[in-house]
């Protein structure tokens, strides 16, 4: 199932957060930074990551209920998709 740019706005800020965090993450252990505060970005980072998942899945839940016709849906994939988040 192909999913608009216009839906994933809000997936992709999330992401381009998430991918200056690792930046952030990767400066902090160069730095020598404290394991505490690595590890407590790295927990922020995975949480936002799992939410880009789970909003990417509902877009397709989303789908499937405004076009239950379609051929391009599959649910049983999107059930995969979404217990391979868990």
């Amino acid at each position: 199932m192909k999913l608009h740019a216009e839906e994933m706005a809000t997936v992709v800020r999330r992401l381009k957060r998430a991918q200056g965090q690792i930046g952030g993450i990767i400066k902090m252990i160069e730095d020598e930074r404290d394991c505490q505060d690595i590890v407590t970005q790295l927990a922020a980072v995975s949480k936002a990551l799992d939410r880009a998942g789970f909003a990417v899945i509902s877009t397709g839940l989303k789908e499937c209920l405004t076009n239950p016709d379609s051929e391009d849906v599959n649910l049983g994939s999107l059930e995969k998709l979404f217990l391979s988040l868990a």
